[in-house]
């Protein structure tokens, strides 16, 4: 038989907070899966150049996925193991405003209900960015409280960039907090090839991701690599491998 393509993989959470209604999930956009079965080997020399016996010790199975569709119920149910909850922090990036030509010298920023916390200011025609100071700005410096940005005089008419945070409804947020060493949730994977009629499955009773990695490249896809390892289930069980032929 023949296998072609990324196929599909899917984790399944079994363990630890998430255990009570596990959901299978989807590795969006799959771009490559790397399943590594070895062994380590101990040989048996005598007077003889080559080994008279060689046997199999310890094994070990580890397996790398990269996909492309960023979803939080898969990081945090795969790989954190702790509570989501609702809503996110967006950021404004280098949001245009400018400083009134006369008193108050105040800017309201668009998203100043959900304001969050101030990421900084800029000058808009050099980059140059301005002190913040709690209060009494002057040249080059500012102040905020609750979406609200305080300019010297001097900076009067001043095209400026400004980013910040702020809060909204939609989406999803992980906040990770300390966990103590030994901590991680336990998880199956399936990968499921088809080609030509034909399918491999592969069935890993329990995982463990030890390394999840976000590559972010100038005019490219972000493109996570997840890593994990798995292990024998409490019942022994390791592998099932399923091939048409």
């Amino acid at each position: 038989m023949f296998q072609f393509g990324s196929g599909t993989l899917w984790g399944y959470p079994i363990s630890g907070n998430l255990a009570a209604n596990p959901t299978p999930i989807k590795f969006g956009t799959l771009q490559e899966v790397d399943i590594e079965i070895s062994g380590s080997v101990k040989e048996l020399y005598g007077q003889n150049q080559f080994a008279d016996a060689v046997a199999r010790g310890k094994c070990k199975i580890t397996g790398k996925a990269k996909y492309a569709q960023i979803i939080g119920k898969h990081v945090n149910d795969l790989f954190f193991g702790q509570t989501m909850s609702a809503g996110q922090k967006l950021t404004a990036v280098d949001e245009a405003q400018s400083v009134p030509g006369g008193s108050p010298y105040t800017v309201t920023v668009t998203n100043s209900a959900q304001f969050a916390d101030d990421w900084g200011v800029r000058y808009a025609a050099t980059g140059l960015p301005l002190t913040r100071v709690s209060s009494a700005p002057v040249q080059a410096q500012y102040a905020v409280s609750a979406g609200v940005y305080t300019f010297a005089s001097a900076d009067a008419g001043a095209a400026v960039l400004i980013s910040y945070r702020y809060t909204t409804a939609a989406g999803v947020q992980l906040n990770i907090r300390q966990q103590l060493m030994g901590f991680a949730p336990t998880f199956q994977i399936l990968l499921n090839e088809q080609y030509a009629g034909k399918q491999a499955n592969l069935l890993l009773y329990s995982c463990v991701a030890d390394k999840l990695t976000f590559s972010i490249k100038n005019e490219d896809f972000v493109v996570p690599e997840f890593d994990f390892e798995a292990f024998a289930s409490p019942s022994g069980q390791v592998m099932d491998l399923y091939l048409a032929e």
